[in-house]
């Protein structure tokens, strides 16, 4: 692995190489037709971001999310995030 990516995606981010590696885990391995799992990943991504997801934000990705299961296109909650 390349150690100078990480250290360049933790100073962008914020997010420690590990927490990297547990999301990545976690999301690879996640049911995302089922709700209690989908709010799990979202508070996951929110605390290792340290940015917080309002419960109507939440609610409208968990929406999307399992209503699609694992076909979901990430640039459509890309556009969500960025509607704010």
């Amino acid at each position: 692995m390349n150690d100078a990516f990480f250290k360049k995606m933790e100073n962008k981010t914020g997010v420690s190489m590990e927490k990297m590696f547990a999301l990545a885990n976690a999301f690879q391995n996640a049911d995302f037709r089922d709700e209690k799992t989908v709010r799990k990943l979202i508070r996951q991504v929110s605390e290792a971001a340290n940015k917080p997801v309002a419960k109507d934000m939440e609610d409208k990705i968990v929406q999307t999310i399992t209503a699609k299961g694992k076909s979901i296109d990430f640039n459509t909650l890309s556009n969500m995030m960025n509607k704010k």
